[in-house]
């Protein structure tokens, strides 16, 4: 498995915020269907204070309903006049359009002020579910390789991020706006069909999720209920290497005046392109929504999800010498001393007969099941003042059960392979209540966000206290068993409270100030004990870390449709590998972090074109690097610095274009050998491409004789990277490109209940291009390679 930090953020901050429309603050997720709102904040949907309409089969007159009966449900508030400041008090039934780059939508993540994406001082990114499904990204994994600047792995098991010079639990996950833990052990891979919309925050995150990761957050959320009638979807689809999905979700108003629901269900079977490697994953999540009176509501959510994998652990790299003939380019190049073996392998290639060669063992598995249960409500006390409080349970149970080092050895010309086992048994349990207030300071309109969070967690990993291990040949071997095990204990649990302050003051009716402070202390109790039941010396220890971070910025609509931005954050985080498993002697203190952007957000044309810009600057101090064997080095700090591009423009109702573009120069300072050998300072860190390009377009034939027909592309380029911090060895640039074709079908007999059906043809990877998508420093003998050419077919259906 592969593990990392954990944390909060620093700085402080104007109060401010500004006044605002609350019929803004109920603008529709720019992606989801009629008559569904977009989540403001973390909690529930926003939706309007009016009834909602009740479903009614034809012909039938309505029936008597639970809140028709209740003789408390006060009268509709009348709304205050609405003023050039303030605009109206009470939500607008208006939902804002669709934008071609989702500005419109209101992100959970980048600030609980309820604003949309272009009020944010910050770089964020909505892909809502339409552009999942027309996009093809099956996976979490496929979602994150579209964003601007993100990379990531293709093998499903291994989760790895990359984003604005940082990787792995630098970069957050969250799911629903709750953070979990350290993203290396914690990031599951899901299907997307139970998801409303991915949502990307670059750069600090500490005031939406509490942690101190610099290089971003990506926030999954699950779909919501809608008020109005009743809308099914259903899928399925296939690839030619056997892999099966299918999907069924349901969702609107009830017979109960009030009540609405949703429900999802979607189960996977995913061959891989590696010899015998899988997963399955079954994904059941549903929400009632309840208004039980025109200013207060409340929810129930739950969740279930069940992983199975035999999962692809990686490929060795070889000398190319070894491998004469069959080596290949293109794929990694340079030259490596084995961290593993010490034996020196010269230029290194990957073998031509390992492709899809399994290095695992045959009984090799991880396995994870998870569950969520949340509840909350939100209550207008008045129309200035909103109450907001969700609490939750996450549970969680994973097993890795794997050969994770495979290793070629020089000096034998076989590979060495080394097991792992490790088990979590993960809970938490927490709240976040938060304030909002609307009103003005000094005749200025403000907006003001107070927020209490608290979260308790208990953290159980029985691990391997011995590691099996064998050498095989490169190719042509007996996979074997993982062998004798044996097993030690560890445990952490964490108390964390927050506080949050966030304010947007508007100074004008067009430049804003936004800011906010965080102070969040929090106590990690550590134990281990070793194979015999003894209590490892150090242990068990107590630490405490009281971080204050923030963020002070602004927004200015210079034009109509065009704002320019400005903010500096801070942040803080564990410098030492992830806060679960942090031992005595490692460095406790927390790192600190200090982010600079700026940038530009223009939506223009009559809203048929959007594009944004955002220049960054990033330090982060007393950095620990992972190494080979589990191993940490002293790295002092990371710089990093780039531009990111996003646009998309519709030129006429059948066609669309879409692109975006970033370049980011990201190395270590102060980065010398403890054992004085040399410094890696100027060197970049593992998995961190300069460039990333991404784009695609499509156009859809109306009248093409028959049936609607819509053609599309896709490309991504992603450059070269290294895969240590040593910088010897490169992961070659690689340029992938996708084809789809969708078919609207008519009502025919067969699908006579559909109101929608499509049918959807995919190539992806459409050249078969070999490429070197991803490599864990952890294990830094072998690399993940990309997914080959694939073919797939899928059936979806609205009814």
């Amino acid at each position: 498995m592969r593990v990392r930090d954990f944390c909060g953020s620093i700085s402080l901050v104007g109060l401010l915020a500004a006044g605002w429309q609350a019929g803004t603050a109920h603008a529709q997720q720019a992606s989801a269907p009629a008559g569904r709102a977009a989540a403001a904040g973390t909690l529930l949907p926003d939706v309007t204070v009016d009834a909602p309409r009740q479903r009614q089969p034809a012909g039938r007159a309505p029936s008597p309903t639970r809140a028709a009966n209740r003789t408390t449900r006060p009268a509709p508030r009348r709304a205050a006049a609405p003023s050039p400041a303030t605009g109206p008090s009470v939500p607008s039934t208006n939902m804002s359009a669709a934008t071609p780059l989702n500005g419109n939508a209101m992100p959970a993540i980048g600030s609980r002020l309820g604003l949309t994406s272009r009020e944010v001082p910050a770089a964020i990114e909505v892909v809502g579910a339409d552009t999942l499904r027309e996009q093809g990204y099956h996976t979490t994994v496929d979602t994150v390789k579209g964003a601007t600047g993100v990379s990531a792995g293709d093998a499903p098991n291994d989760v790895g991020f990359a984003m604005r010079g940082f990787q792995g639990n630098q970069v957050n996950v969250l799911y629903n706006g709750i953070n979990i833990g350290p993203t290396g052990f914690t990031a599951l891979t899901m299907e997307t069909f139970n998801l409303d919309r991915v949502e990307f925050l670059k750069g600090p995150s500490s005031l939406s999720s509490g942690q101190g990761a610099v290089g971003g957050t990506i926030n999954f959320v699950t779909k919501a209920p809608h008020t109005g009638p009743v809308q099914n979807e259903a899928f399925v689809g296939f690839d030619q290497r056997g892999s099966f999905r299918s999907g069924f979700g349901s969702g609107g108003s009830t017979t109960i005046k009030g009540l609405d629901y949703r429900f999802d269900i979607s189960r996977t079977k995913e061959t891989g392109f590696i010899d015998d490697t899988d997963f399955k994953n079954v994904h059941v999540s549903g929400q009632f929504d309840d208004r039980l009176s025109d200013s207060f509501k409340t929810f129930v959510a739950a969740e279930f999800k069940d992983y199975k994998a035999r999962p692809y652990e990686g490929t060795p790299l070889v000398p190319a010498t070894f491998s004469g003939a069959n080596a290949t380019s293109g794929i990694v190049s340079g030259t490596k001393v084995s961290a593993y073996n010490g034996s020196d392998l010269g230029a290194v290639t990957i073998d031509g007969r390992t492709l899809s060669t399994n290095y695992n063992v045959v009984d090799g598995h991880k396995t994870i099941k998870e569950s969520w249960v949340r509840s909350g409500f939100e209550w207008d006390l008045n129309n200035a003042v909103k109450l907001r409080s969700q609490i939750y349970n996450y549970n969680a149970s994973r097993d890795w059960y794997n050969n994770e080092v495979s290793a070629f050895n020089a000096n034998t010309n076989l590979v060495d392979r080394e097991r792992f086992f490790v088990h979590h048994n993960h809970n938490m349990v927490g709240n976040t209540t938060d304030l909002t207030w609307n009103g003005s300071i000094f005749g200025l309109a403000n907006r003001l966000v107070g927020s209490v969070e608290s979260f308790h967690t208990d953290f159980t990993r029985p691990g391997a206290a011995n590691f099996p291990g064998d050498s095989v040949a490169l190719i042509g071997f007996d996979r074997g068993v993982y062998g004798q095990l044996g097993t030690q204990l560890q445990s952490a649990t964490i108390d964390s409270v927050a506080l949050n302050l966030e304010d947007r003051l508007k100074l004008t009716d067009t430049f804003a100030l936004v800011g906010g402070l965080r102070y969040n202390p929090f106590t990690l109790d550590r134990n281990s004990i070793d194979k015999n039941g003894i209590v490892k010396s150090g242990f068990p220890y107590s630490k405490s870390w009281q971080p204050v971070t923030g963020r002070i910025g602004y927004t200015w609509e210079a034009l109509p449709g065009t704002t320019f931005y400005s903010q500096y954050a801070t942040a803080a985080d564990i410098s030492a590998d992830s806060i679960f498993l942090l031992s005595p002697t490692q460095n406790l203190a927390l790192s600190d972090s200090r982010s600079v952007e700026t940038g530009v957000k223009q939506l223009f044309w009559n809203g048929r074109a959007e594009w944004t810009f955002s220049a960054f600057d990033i330090e982060r101090n007393n950095v620990y690097s992972a190494q080979a064997g589990q191993q940490l080095n002293l790295a002092g700090k990371v710089k990093s610095q780039g531009i990111e591009v996003a646009a998309a423009v519709r030129p006429t109702p059948e066609s669309k274009l879409w692109g975006n573009v970033a370049y980011v120069r990201a190395r270590y300072a102060d980065y010398d050998l403890a054992d004085g050998s040399g410094s890696f300072s100027g060197n970049t860190p593992p998995n961190i491409p300069a460039v990333i390009v991404n784009g695609g377009g499509s156009y859809r034939f109306l009248n093409p004789g028959w049936w609607p027909v819509e053609l599309g592309f896709s490309v991504r380029h992603v450059g070269d990277r290294w895969s240590t911090d040593a910088n010897t060895v490169k992961l070659n640039a690689y340029t992938t490109a996708d084809l789809f074709a969708f078919i609207d079908l008519p009502k025919v007999p067969l699908f006579a209940t559909a109101t929608s059906t499509r049918l959807t043809f995919r190539v992806r990877n459409v050249t078969d291009k070999r490429y070197a998508a991803w490599n864990d420093p952890f294990y830094p003998d072998q690399i993940f390679l990309g997914a080959p050419r694939t073919y797939e077919v899928e059936a979806s259906f609205k009814f």
